[in-house]
C-alpha cells in the first residue's frame, strides 16, 4: 500500500549550538536522505536547510530551529519524508507489509515481514503456507502499490514447510 509518509529515522540528539539534530537513519544508507528539502516531524512540516552525513547518521538543520534548546525538543521523535518527494521506483518495506502476493494467478498470502540479509531482502509471505521469497528481479515479476499486489515466480524450496 502506498503510504503518504515514509519514516526516515529517529532524532537521537542535538549537534552543536545552532539547532542541528542528529538522525539515526532507517533508510538503506545515510546518503539516501541527501537532496530532500522538506520533512515532517510530529505532524508538522519543516524545511530542511541542510542535511549532511556523519558516520552512519545524518545531521539535519531544520528551518526556524536555531538553538540547541529548540533542537532538544525533537529528541526521540521520528522524521518522516513525503512519499510524493521520493522516486516512484523506490519501494519501502513498510509499503510491502500486508501486500497480497500471487503466483500463477493464485493468491499465496500476504507479506508479513521483510527480512534484511546481506545479499538481499527476503519477503515472508503468510497464507495457507509460509513462503520465503528473495527480493530479486528473477522472482519478483511485478509490484503494484496502487492495487497492493505483487506477482512472483515460485521455485521448489520457497515454501518454508516443504520437506
Amino acid at each position: 500500500m502506498k503510504l503518504p509518509f515514509i519514516e526516515a529515522g529517529e532524532i537521537v540528539t542535538t549537534h552543536g549550538v545552532r539547532g542541528e539534530v542528529k538522525l539515526l537513519t532507517w533508510l538503506d544508507s545515510p546518503e539516501d536522505l541527501l537532496g530532500f528539502e522538506r520533512c515532517r516531524i510530529a505532524g508538522k512540516e519543516y524545511a530542511m536547510e541542510s542535511v549532511r552525513v556523519q558516520k552512519s547518521c545524518n545531521l539535519v538543520k531544520l528551518a526556524g530551529i536555531d538553538t540547541m534548546e529548540q533542537a532538544q525538543t525533537f529528541r526521540g521523535k521520528t522524521l518522516e519524508l513525503y512519499r510524493e518527494d521520493i522516486d516512484e521506483e523506490v519501494i519501502f518495506a513498510a509499503e510491502l507489509t500486508g501486500m497480497e502476493v500471487y503466483a500463477g494467478g493464485a493468491l499465496l498470502g500476504k507479506i508479513t515481514e521483510v527480512l534484511d540479509y546481506p545479499g538481499n531482502k527476503v519477503y515472508v509471505v503468510q497464507g495457507e503456507h509460509e513462503y520465503l521469497i528473495p527480493a530479486v528481479k528473477e522472482f519478483i515479476l511485478s509490484t503494484d502499490l496502487e492495487k497492493n499486489e505483487m506477482t512472483v515466480k515460485l521455485l521448489e524450496g520457497m515454501r518454508s514447510d516443504e520437506n
